[in-house]
């Protein structure tokens, strides 16, 4: 998959563009319909499935203290984006310069001009240009007079809901994974790097990989049964997000207790697959209560992934 880093000054070109564009946060199942519609429409015309996206978000560009909760870092959507089949992500640099991009002028010059997309598929609610003044029928009628087709994809109705990025965020942050996975297709993960602990884990018998994700949709506090993926590996772990009250840390951290590992992964990017979670974060009377707790959480895992004690 091609990665072009600033759409407005490239002067690539690819055969039969198909074009859509938005965040793209999740890459949810609304946005995997957009995907296999103009994967599919590229390949009935030997053309190029490709993406224009913005970075950073926009809201975190005009109000970053309300930025949302991102789903996915970058480099987890362009896996996801190259696993659905695209070839080419644009990344429009969204600054000062960016936002004062009046509507038409955003699709003469970006989509028509240095993208070149012959065809356009765009969710329903899909906005763009200097105070988010154009839409669907914009795209239309500009489109006809430059020749380009467009096509506007319905919301996606699960369970009775309109699956968004918002709603997605809205279950990660309560805690609940099995109604983020279904709007999602796939388990929740945070991808991010391992950084040094206070080494609490190790002393208490339990040693962790302490990560700093590269997204900030994070999981409520609590416990939860987890995959660490490190490599091209899986291993099991008991994953504890909050502020460890009973020994008395102020910060919030996500430190995962690997299974049957015992590699040194500071430095090291890890990323972790949420499966179930197990209980609240508490505070217990004792140390010795909080480490017969812990055990008993990383048997629980141990008996969800079927893998017994080595």
């Amino acid at each position: 998959m091609e990665i072009i880093r600033d759409v407005r000054t490239t002067e690539l070109e690819f055969p039969s563009v198909v074009l859509t564009v938005g965040s793209f946060d999740g890459i949810h199942l609304g946005h995997q319909t957009i995907l296999r519609a103009i994967v599919d429409h590229a390949r009935k015309k030997d053309g190029t499935p490709a993406v224009l996206t913005m970075h950073p978000h926009p809201r975190e560009f005009f109000a970053p203290e309300h930025a949302p909760n991102l789903l996915t870092s970058k480099k987890k959507q362009f896996e996801l984006l190259d696993a659905a089949g695209i070839e080419v992500v644009f990344i429009l640099p969204f600054d000062r310069r960016t936002a004062d991009i009046d509507a038409v002028n955003f699709i003469t010059d970006i989509l028509w001009s240095r993208c070149h997309a012959t065809e356009l598929v765009v969710g329903h609610d899909c906005r763009f240009g200097k105070g988010a003044e154009g839409n669907f029928e914009l795209l239309q009628k500009v489109g006809k007079d430059l020749g380009f087709e467009v096509e506007e994809i319905p919301p996606l109705i699960v369970e009775a809901e309109r699956v968004s990025s918002t709603l997605i965020r809205e279950r990660v942050l309560q805690g609940d994974l099995d109604g983020a996975e279904a709007l999602l297709g796939r388990k929740y993960s945070l991808l991010g790097e391992v950084i040094p602990g206070r080494g609490k884990g190790a002393e208490l018998g339990f040693p962790t990989a302490n990560l700093k994700p590269h997204h900030s949709a994070v999981p409520a506090q609590g416990v939860y049964i987890a995959e660490a993926l490190i490599g091209s590996e899986a291993y099991p772990a008991a994953v504890n997000i909050g502020v460890a009250p009973t020994i008395r840390q102020e910060d919030l951290t996500i430190e995962a207790h690997i299974l049957d590992y015992s590699g040194d992964l500071v430095g090291a990017q890890l990323e972790i697959v949420f499966h179930k979670r197990i209980r609240p974060e508490k505070k217990f009377a004792s140390v010795e209560d909080l480490v017969a707790q812990i055990g008993r959480d990383v048997e629980a895992t141990r008996e969800y992934f079927g893998r017994k004690a080595k």
